[in-house]
C-alpha cells in the first residue's frame, strides 16, 4: 500500500496501519484472543480498545510500577487483561461493571488468561460502587483507566481523584467521538457528558492533563490524560 497525503487518509488506511503495527509489534496471545472470541460469541458489542492501544495500556502501568489498578468499564475484559498483566507480585486490580452479562464473560475471560487471583470484578453501578470503595480505604490507586458510560465520566473522574494519590495516572478513553466533542448543540448524551468532563478537568486545579487524538481501527477518537498534583487529593 502506497503512502497517500495525510489529508485524504481513510479509516481502511488507518486500520491498515493499526494492523501493520500490530503485526510486529504484538505477538499472538491465545487469552486475549479468546477474549474477544468469547465476548463476541456472548454478543458483547465490539467496543473495546484496539490491541495498540491495550498494549500502550500495559506499558504505561508497567513504567509507572502501579501495583493498585481502579478499571471503570470492565465489558468483556480484554483492557483488563492487558492491564492486570503489569502488575508486580501482589499487586490488585478491581474493575467495575454494571452489566451482569458483560461481568460474568469478563470473568472467564480473566480466569482463562490466569489473572482471577489479580483480579476482582466488582457489579454494580460504578455510582453506586464508588463511595463503597472509598467506604473500605481501598486506595489509593495509582492507576485509572475510565472507560465507561460517557454521561457520568465527570463524577468517574472525580471519585478517581478521591481515590488516588499526588502522582496517580487518570485515562480516559474516547474523549473525541469523531470531532463531535466540538458540537455544543449536540443531542448526544455521551457528547455532552465528554464536553463537560473536558469543561471541568481544564479547570481542575488537582490535575495536570492533556488529551491525545487517535486514529485506527477505532476510527478518530482520543484518550484525556491525567496525573494527579494536588498533595491534598485523596480524602481521608
Amino acid at each position: 500500500m502506497l503512502a497517500v497525503p495525510y489529508q485524504t487518509m481513510t479509516h481502511d488506511q488507518w486500520t491498515a496501519v493499526d494492523e501493520f503495527i500490530a503485526r510486529r509489534l504484538h505477538e499472538r496471545d491465545e487469552a486475549l484472543d479468546a477474549a474477544l472470541a468469547a465476548s463476541a460469541e456472548a454478543g458483547l458489542p465490539a467496543i473495546q480498545v484496539s490491541p495498540c492501544h491495550g498494549k500502550m495500556l500495559h506499558l504505561l502501568a508497567r513504567a509507572m510500577g502501579a501495583r493498585r489498578i481502579l478499571e471503570i468499564g470492565t465489558l468483556g475484559g480484554y483492557s483488563t487483561i492487558w492491564l492486570a498483566r503489569a502488575l508486580p507480585t501482589g499487586g490488585r486490580l478491581i474493575s467495575l461493571e454494571a452489566n451482569p452479562k458483560h461481568a460474568e464473560v469478563a470473568r472467564a475471560n480473566i480466569a482463562r488468561a490466569g489473572l482471577a487471583g489479580a483480579v476482582e470484578v466488582r457489579l454494580g453501578r460504578a455510582l453506586d460502587t464508588l463511595p463503597q470503595l472509598a467506604a473500605e480505604q481501598a486506595g489509593p490507586f495509582d492507576l485509572f483507566f475510565i472507560d465507561a458510560d460517557k454521561e457520568h465520566i465527570a463524577e468517574y473522574f472525580d471519585w478517581a481523584i478521591r481515590l488516588g494519590r499526588p502522582g496517580s495516572l487518570i485515562l480516559v478513553d474516547n474523549v473525541v467521538r469523531e470531532g463531535a466533542v466540538l458540537d455544543a448543540e449536540s443531542a448526544d448524551t455521551a457528547v455532552q457528558g465528554v464536553r463537560r468532563f473536558i469543561e471541568r478537568l481544564g479547570r481542575d486545579q488537582r490535575v495536570s492533563a492533556t488529551v491525545v487524538q487517535t486514529v485506527g481501527v477505532k476510527k478518530y477518537d482520543g484518550f484525556a490524560l491525567a496525573v494527579i498534583t494536588a498533595a491534598t487529593a485523596r480524602t481521608p
